[in-house]
C-alpha cells in the first residue's frame, strides 16, 4: 500500500516540504519566531518545532487545513507589510474556529513551494474516495504505533496501539489476532500485515448480520438481493433497481464481483459508510429549493456582532470573524459603527473594552468574501452610533468599495410595499439594513429619527442588547433623537429598520420593506403569547432577533423557538460553539449550504393560522413516529488523553422544534470501548410538526461522578433524514468532521396510528 507521501514524493514542491524549512511563525507585529516545519513521510501531517534542538514540537494534519492564502492576506501579515514582502508570506486557514497560522519564508521560492505543495496535498485529501480515506486512516495508525520507526510493529507496540485506538481487549484475543496477521511468523507486522490485522480488528459483525439476512449464499449479494435490501430496508421504492446497479459499479472493490453482477461484504460495508449510506438524503445536500420566492419566505443564516472573535466585553474585534462567518454560509452580518478619532468610522462593541477595526476594512473584506460560499444576497445589518459626518463617510465607503454589488435602487418591476424580491432576484447583491429618512420627514442631512439604534429600545422595561452599561441606560432615560445622513439613508432599499408597533392596528404593517429587531426575550414572549400573529407577520416582513445583552460571554439562545414562528434573521454569536450553533449549522447544512432555507408552506401563506403552541389545530396535521435503533459506534475519539484512559460511550437523541416535539432519549453506556461499542437499543419519538423538527445526535463519555464529556454530535433537519440502515458521521464541538468516527443506526419513520 502506498502512502500519500510516496505517491507525491517526486513532486518538487512536496520534496521541499519533506526536506523541511525554517519559517517564521507570526502572531503579531512584535511576536515573530523561527520554527522548523516539515511534511512527515506519510504525506499526511506537518511537524514543527522551535529550531533543530529541544523537545518541544507540534503536528497537525493536512486534512485540518481548508485553504492557503498567498501574500499579506490576514490582519497579522498586513501589520508587517513594511518588514516582509508579500511574496514571502502565506497563511494557513483551518476548518472550524481554529485560528490561522501566519508564516513567512526565507525566500520567495521557498514560499511558493510550500503554497503549491500544501494546495496539492489539500486537494488530494479533499478528493479521496472512501477506500482511500480508510487506507489513510490505517496508515496513520501504523505510523502512530510504530514507535521506533523501523517500519514494523511488535506486539508491545500493538498493545499500546489498542489503548490509543480507544479499545479494551483482552491480551489473549489481541495476541491471537496478531499471530493470525503475522503470516511470516517474524514476531512483528509490516504495513501490509498490519492492514490484515486492522481488518480483523474492525470486522463489523452487525453489518455482516444485515448482509447475511439478504445474501442467499452468505458470500455475496446478487443484484436482485441488493435491490430487495434497498426496497425493504432503505425504503427506496421504484428507484431500487437502478440504484442497485449503480452501487455495484461504485462500491464493490473486487473486480470479479462487479463482473458477475454481485456485491461482496466489503463492497456492502463501503456503501453503508459512504455519503449515499449516510443519514442525510443526498438529494437535499445540493441546491434543491425554489429560490424565486420573496425574501421573507426563507430562514436566513445570521450572525450577531459578527466582528467579535470572543466575548462581548473584552474580546478581539477582527476581520477574520467576518471571513469565518461568511465561510459558514452566513448571509446576514452585523456592524456596530462608532465615530473614529480621525474621521474614519470604527466598529466595536460600544462602551466595552473590545478592540476596534475600521469600517472601510470590513466593507473591503465583505467585497472579497461575500460570495465565496453562496451567490445569494448578503444583508449588512448596520448598528449606527455615528455622527452625521461619519455616517456620510460610511455611505461613501459602501458605494465606492462595493460598487454595483451594493443594491442602491428598487429592482425593475418591483415595489417596496407588495412583496420583497427573491434571493434569485438579488443574487450577488449586498443589501443595507438600517434606519431611513421617510418622505414625511423631509430629505436633508441631520433629519431626526425617533430612536438611536435598532437594539437600544427599552420595551416594557426590557433591556435590549447594548444598554447594559450605565451610559446607554442614561441615554435611554433622556430618549434623544438621533440624526441621519441623507447619503446613508438613500442606500437603504428593502431593509428599512423600524420600531415594532404591535401586530394589529399598525398602518405600516403592510410595508414589506420595513423590518423590526427584537431581543430574544421579547421575541420569545411574543411567540408564546401571539404565535399565530407572529407567523402571519413574518409571511410578508422580515424579523431580526438578537441575543440578550446579559450574554456578555457570547453564549447563544435556542433559535428553533423563533424559527417556529417564521422569524427569518435569528442572529447568533457564530464564534461560540455548542447546541445552538449545531442547530444553526444543521438547518443550513441543506440546500447547498447557501445560507437560505425555504420555510414550510404553512408559514408562507397569507391566510395561515399556524400556531406552534397548538400544532394539532393546523389543517393537514400529520404526526409521525420516529424510531431510531442505535446499533453501534465506530472509532470514537478519546476525550481524555491520559494513557490507559478509554471512553464509556452513550448516545442521546434530542428533538428540537415546536414545544410538543421537544424530547430526549438515550442509550445506556458501554464500558471501556470507544472503538466498536454495540448498543442495539431503540429510541422512540412522536413528531407533531415534522417540517420544523431538528434531530441532534450526541455521543458522550459517561461519568458517574461528574458531568459527561462530549465526544461528538450530528444535527439534521427531520425532513432530510433517510430511513433504513445509515451511518451518522460525527462532528466535533466545533462542527468539523472527525473521521472515521460514526454511529450505525436503523431509522424507521411511520404514520402515527
Amino acid at each position: 500500500m502506498e502512502t500519500q507521501g510516496s505517491r507525491l514524493q517526486d513532486d518538487p514542491d512536496v520534496s521541499v516540504m519533506m526536506a523541511g524549512s525554517t519559517l517564521r511563525k507570526v502572531k503579531s507585529r512584535t511576536w515573530k519566531k523561527q520554527r522548523h516545519f516539515r511534511l512527515l513521510e506519510d504525506g499526511l501531517r506537518i511537524w514543527y518545532k522551535s529550531g533543530w534542538v529541544g523537545k518541544g514540537h507540534s503536528t497537525f494534519s493536512v486534512s485540518e487545513v481548508e485553504a492557503v492564502r498567498e501574500g499579506h492576506h490576514s490582519e497579522v501579515l498586513q501589520s508587517i507589510t513594511d518588514e516582509f514582502s508579500a511574496d514571502l508570506c502565506f497563511t494557513l486557514v483551518f476548518h472550524g474556529r481554529q485560528g490561522n497560522l501566519d508564516l513567512v519564508a526565507e525566500s520567495p521560492e521557498e514560499a511558493r513551494a510550500w503554497i503549491r505543495g500544501l494546495r496539492k496535498l489539500i486537494h488530494k485529501a479533499q478528493t479521496m474516495d472512501e477506500k482511500q480515506r480508510l487506507d489513510q486512516w490505517i496508515q496513520d495508525w501504523f505510523h502512530k504505533a510504530d514507535k521506533n520507526k523501523d517500519g514494523k510493529m511488535n506486539f508491545k507496540e500493538v498493545r499500546k496501539l489498542l489503548k490509543m485506538m480507544n479499545v479494551e481487549m483482552n491480551e489473549e484475543h489481541a495476541f491471537y489476532l496478531f499471530t493470525m496477521a503475522d503470516q511470516s511468523q517474524s514476531g512483528s507486522l509490516e504495513l501490509q500485515q498490519f492492514v490484515l490485522f486492522y481488518k480483523m480488528l474492525t470486522q463489523r459483525d452487525e453489518v455482516w448480520r444485515v448482509f447475511q439476512d439478504y445474501s442467499g449464499d452468505g458470500e455475496t449479494l446478487m443484484l436482485e438481493e441488493l435491490e430487495n435490501f434497498l426496497n425493504v430496508e432503505q425504503q427506496e421504492g421504484e428507484s431500487s433497481a437502478r440504484h442497485a446497479k449503480e452501487l455495484m459499479e461504485r462500491y464493490d472493490p473486487s473486480g470479479t464481483a462487479k463482473k458477475h453482477g454481485t456485491m461482496s461484504l466489503d463492497g456492502f460495508q463501503m456503501y453503508l459508510c459512504s455519503p449515499e449510506g449516510s443519514i442525510f438524503k443526498p438529494d437535499k445536500l445540493g441546491l434543491y429549493q425554489d429560490m424565486s420566492q420573496p425574501l421573507s419566505h426563507y430562514y436566513i443564516s445570521s450572525s450577531h456582532n459578527t466582528y467579535l472573535m470572543e466575548d462581548q466585553l473584552r474580546g478581539q474585534s477582527s476581520l477574520e470573524a467576518y471571513i469565518q462567518a461568511l465561510k459558514r454560509g452566513c448571509r446576514c452580518v452585523e456592524v456596530d459603527c462608532w465615530d473614529g478619532s480621525d474621521g474614519e468610522p470604527v466598529v466595536y462593541h460600544g462602551h466595552t473594552f473590545t478592540s476596534k477595526i475600521l469600517f472601510k476594512d470590513i466593507i473591503a473584506t465583505l467585497k472579497e468574501y461575500a460570495f465565496t460560499t453562496s451567490d445569494f444576497p448578503v444583508i449588512l445589518s448596520l448598528e449606527n452610533h455615528c455622527s452625521v459626518e461619519q455616517q456620510t463617510v460610511m455611505a461613501r465607503h459602501l458605494s465606492k468599495i462595493l460598487g454595483d454589488t451594493l443594491l442602491k435602487n428598487i429592482l425593475d418591476g418591483h415595489t417596496t410595499t407588495q412583496c420583497l424580491p427573491s434571493p434569485m432576484d438579488l443574487k450577488r447583491k449586498v443589501l443595507l439594513k438600517a434606519k431611513k429618512i421617510s418622505s414625511a420627514e423631509g430629505s436633508q442631512d441631520g433629519t431626526l429619527t425617533d430612536d438611536f439604534s435598532d437594539e437600544e429600545d427599552l420595551v416594557n422595561g426590557e433591556a435590549g442588547d447594548k444598554e447594559l452599561h450605565a451610559e446607554a441606560l442614561n441615554r435611554q432615560d433622556k430618549k434623544p433623537k438621533s440624526k441621519l445622513s441623507q447619503e446613508l439613508s438613500d442606500l437603504v432599499v428593502y431593509c428599512r429598520s423600524v420600531h415594532f408597533r404591535g401586530f394589529k392596528g399598525n398602518p405600516l404593517q403592510s410595508k414589506c420593506n420595513e423590518m423590526s429587531s427584537f431581543s430574544e426575550s421579547k421575541a420569545k414572549r411574543l411567540a408564546k403569547e401571539a404565535g399565530a400573529d407572529f407567523v402571519q407577520h413574518n409571511v410578508k416582513q422580515l424579523s431580526r432577533i438578537y441575543p440578550s445583552g446579559l450574554r456578555t460571554d457570547s453564549s447563544n439562545y435556542n433559535p428553533t423557538e423563533l424559527w417556529n414562528v417564521g422569524c427569518q434573521i435569528v442572529a447568533l454569536n457564530f464564534q461560540t460553539a455548542g447546541l445552538e450553533m449545531d442547530l444553526n449549522d444543521g438547518l443550513f447544512g441543506q440546500n447547498g449550504r447557501c445560507g437560505y432555507v425555504l420555510k414550510p408552506n404553512f408559514m408562507r401563506d397569507n391566510r395561515t393560522t399556524f400556531n406552534p403552541e397548538k400544532p394539532e389545530e393546523q389543517p393537514g396535521y400529520n404526526p409521525l413516529r420516529l424510531s431510531i435503533q442505535v446499533i453501534s459506534g465506530q472509532q470514537l475519539p478519546k476525550v481524555n488523553q491520559k494513557e490507559g484512559s478509554i471512553v464509556d460511550p452513550l448516545v442521546r437523541a434530542e428533538v428540537y422544534g415546536v414545544q410538543q416535539d421537544q424530547a430526549k432519549e438515550e442509550t445506556s453506556h458501554i464500558n471501556n470501548n470507544g472503538f466498536n461499542p454495540v448498543w442495539n437499543q431503540t429510541l422512540n419519538f412522536v413528531i407533531h410538526t415534522p417540517d420544523l423538527a431538528m434531530i441532534r445526535f450526541v455521543v458522550e463519555d459517561y461519568d458517574k461522578t461528574s458531568r459527561n464529556d462530549f465526544i461528538g454530535q450530528y444535527t439534521i433537519p427531520f425532513t432530510c433524514i433517510q430511513s433504513g440502515y445509515r451511518h451518522i458521521h460525527l462532528l466535533s464541538k466545533d462542527g468539523t468532521t472527525i473521521p472515521p468516527a460514526s454511529l450505525f443506526v436503523n431509522i424507521s419513520i411511520s404514520k402515527l396510528t
